[in-house]
């Protein structure tokens, strides 16, 4: 029996995903950020901040106790499953960043490396805890909420904004700017891996091609089995009627397209842009872990989705 057949089977994968992505994020704050005072973003930077006047304060402990009224508040905007994974994530990062610090100490490293790859292993796990509806809490749970209002904005760029403005406080506090200009570099790298883990990396493309021949066009184009749809445009100029071909394919095919609609009408216009996400035959199939992205994204049609 797999695992999306049985229930529980699902559960213990999807917490064993959370803890390996908690072991992650302790390893980056603790390898990478602490020993390097490379400025961090969210609550675990204000933590910093606080650890620099009171050192008695443990970071995950302190990242812990912030992160109560904000559960609170997203309690109610996301469901059940959101809060359990997410207190699971808090709890569990938290330990282990205290854990990382007493069992052994990271030495320095070259801050700018320290930046790229603490950057990369940060954004890979609280992209995995989001696939599987958990947060860190304090910036990714409070930009999950401020994604309700501002729907323009990924998940990442909506972090950045966050750790970005922690990270000009750290630059402040700390009175090093050099270390906060890693730490936005840092960040920066965060939300494009976390990105890419929560969207995917697809290879996808999506053309609009306005053509006199557009029933030619598309035939070629069905002939190879792709999936075209057909809308209906007018000319501003010319007012004229004409058929719009619209069609998303793999990177590697958009060459052969491209010669195939010269070819057929030299005078097509061609519109190519990059298709972010495709679900369906020939692109990907809509897991449930995929559907619970794409919902998080975006407010849920009905409580409790």
């Amino acid at each position: 029996m797999t695992r999306q057949k049985n229930p529980l089977l699902r559960h213990l994968w999807d917490y064993g995903v959370i803890t390996v992505s908690c072991a992650i994020y302790a390893l980056a704050f603790n390898c990478f950020f602490q020993p390097n005072n490379i400025a961090m973003g969210g609550f675990t930077g204000i933590a910093q901040i606080l650890n620099l006047f009171l050192p008695a304060l443990p970071v995950g402990t302190t990242v812990l106790v912030m992160n109560v009224p904000l559960l609170a508040v997203a309690a109610r905007k996301q469901g059940a499953k959101l809060l359990v994974g997410t207190l699971y994530a808090i709890a569990v990062s938290s330990l282990m960043i205290d854990a990382m610090a007493l069992a052994y100490t990271f030495p320095p490293m070259e801050p700018l490396l320290a930046s790229i790859y603490g950057g990369v292993l940060l954004g890979l796990s609280v992209g995995l805890m989001m696939l599987k509806s958990a947060t860190t809490g304090g910036t990714e749970l409070l930009a999950r909420l401020l994604k309700y209002k501002l729907h323009g904005l990924s998940i990442g760029r909506l972090c950045m904004i966050i750790d970005v403005l922690v990270v000009l406080a750290y630059a402040v506090a700390f009175g090093n700017l050099n270390n906060a200009l890693y730490g936005i570099i840092a960040m920066y790298i965060c939300s494009l891996a976390m990105d890419m883990v929560v969207y995917g990396q697809t290879n996808a493309k999506m053309a609009y091609i306005i053509s006199d021949r557009s029933q030619e066009i598309t035939q070629w184009l069905l002939d190879r089995d792709m999936g075209v749809t057909l809308l209906q445009g007018r000319g501003a100029f010319t007012g004229d009627e004409k058929k719009v071909v619209l069609c998303a394919f793999k990177r590697s095919q958009i060459v052969p397209i491209k010669a195939a609609v010269t070819q057929i009408d030299p005078n097509a216009f061609i519109i190519v842009c990059e298709a972010h996400e495709v679900l369906g035959e020939g692109f990907g199939e809509d897991t449930p872990d995929s559907l619970s992205v794409c919902f998080a994204g975006a407010p849920p049609p009905y409580p409790g989705l």
